[in-house]
């Protein structure tokens, strides 16, 4: 079982995994934002220029039925403004999100772009110095 948490414990601190968990909270955060936008800045200007028709209202209801008893059920609708809104929620993230690896996408290629400068060689030690003295030394003598 110890080994067991360990891995777990491993796997959890991985840097993905780490970096999964902030992109999806930060996503949720974002969804909930832009959802804002579209039901309480985009969506009355539209119903206002339809005619003030209020599109989380729009809905087909169905025939209701009655029950043993005289009874009658509450009708059901068809919520196809609900459906309008989420799509048009869908469509802002979707392009947000494009817009985003777009950016990211061109900030990389610009660090591929640049040529990577050759590392230059550390100065020499005094003792490589007097050792590259010496042995131009010994060359002289024996040429």
């Amino acid at each position: 079982m110890g080994k067991f948490l360990n891995e777990f414990k491993q796997f959890a601190m991985r840097g993905n995994v780490l970096d999964m968990a902030v992109g999806v909270i930060i996503g949720g955060a974002f969804g909930k934002i832009v959802s804002s936008v579209v039901d309480d800045i985009i969506m009355p200007p539209i119903g206002w220029l339809i005619g003030g028709v209020n599109f989380s209202d729009l809905k087909v209801t169905l025939p209701s039925v009655e029950v043993i008893g005289g009874e009658k059920l509450q009708a059901a609708t068809i919520n196809y403004g609900n459906f309008l809104q989420t799509t048009l929620d869908f469509l802002i993230v979707a392009f947000c999100v494009f817009l985003l690896i777009k950016v990211v996408n061109k900030v990389t290629a610009k660090k591929e772009e640049k040529p990577a400068e050759a590392p230059k060689a550390p100065e020499p030690t005094q003792e490589e110095k007097l050792l590259a003295e010496i042995r131009d030394l010994l060359k002289e003598q024996k040429g």
